[in-house]
């Protein structure tokens, strides 16, 4: 990795060190993060998770569940593998370079049925929607390779224990595409669409659902990230600061 950058991230309590150009942590990380309440010993899997943000972030608010992040990318692992040092989370942490688009297996890096929850940030982009950005670590992390979403909800499905929990950030209009690839996996489906300003679409989904579980589908309240002034709201900077956690309703 040629030049990074290291900055504060939830609320000045996890320093990150991530490439200094390409894609960078951020509110997607912040809002991931605040997706997941484990409880003391539970394992957390975060996919694609990059240099940790979201993943690290979760270690830090609950300081009895252990976290595995996963990263295709052997210097952005390494990067990964610095921040945990760095923020004093390795006892709890560590990192496994691992493809998230095979199925797990008793031999290899990503064991199965072995997570009581799953995080993740998926690329946005079907390829051949969008042109590739010329950042080679940028264009991994926005554009899908072959399959889209349908390996990451299956290797997080086959992660997962009996009833384990899965939640993710992805863009609103990939909502339809997603509910498939969870149909016949996943139940207990709750998605919260959150808006730029309150009188703006959507422009992301946060979505939460059960492996295993017949539950209907739930469409929660939005969360409206700015104010008109354009600051941050309150319920948005409070998840932003690590001070509070998304509602799913139970």
């Amino acid at each position: 990795m040629s030049e990074t950058s290291t900055a504060a991230f939830l609320g000045g309590r996890l320093r990150l060190t991530q490439p200094a150009r390409g894609h960078r942590a951020g509110t997607d990380a912040a809002l991931l993060a605040a997706c997941a309440a484990p409880a003391a010993g539970e394992v957390v899997y975060d996919l694609g998770a990059g240099v940790g943000a979201a993943g690290l972030a979760l270690a830090l608010r609950f300081s009895g569940c252990n976290v595995r992040l996963v990263e295709i990318d052997p210097a952005i692992a390494s990067l990964a593998r610095h921040n945990i040092d760095a923020n004093s989370l390795g006892q709890r942490v560590d990192v496994l370079e691992a493809d998230v688009t095979l199925r797990p297996s008793r031999g290899g890096p990503l064991q199965p049925a072995s997570a009581d929850q799953v995080i993740m940030n998926p690329p946005f982009h079907i390829p051949g929607t969008v042109r590739p950005p010329p950042d080679a670590y940028r264009s991994g992390a926005h554009i899908h390779g072959v399959g889209g979403d349908e390996p990451w909800i299956r290797c997080a499905h086959d992660l997962l224990k009996p009833k384990g929990l899965l939640a993710l950030i992805h863009r609103a209009d990939a909502l339809p595409r997603l509910l498939a690839a969870l149909d016949r996996r996943f139940g207990d489906i709750r998605v919260k669409p959150v808006l730029p300003r309150a009188d703006e679409a959507a422009v992301r989904i946060l979505l939460r659902a059960r492996r295993d579980s017949r539950s209907p589908f739930t469409l929660l309240p939005a969360l409206v990230l700015h104010d008109a002034a354009g600051a941050f709201t309150r319920p948005a900077e409070a998840l932003h600061r690590g001070e509070s956690s998304i509602d799913w309703g139970s």
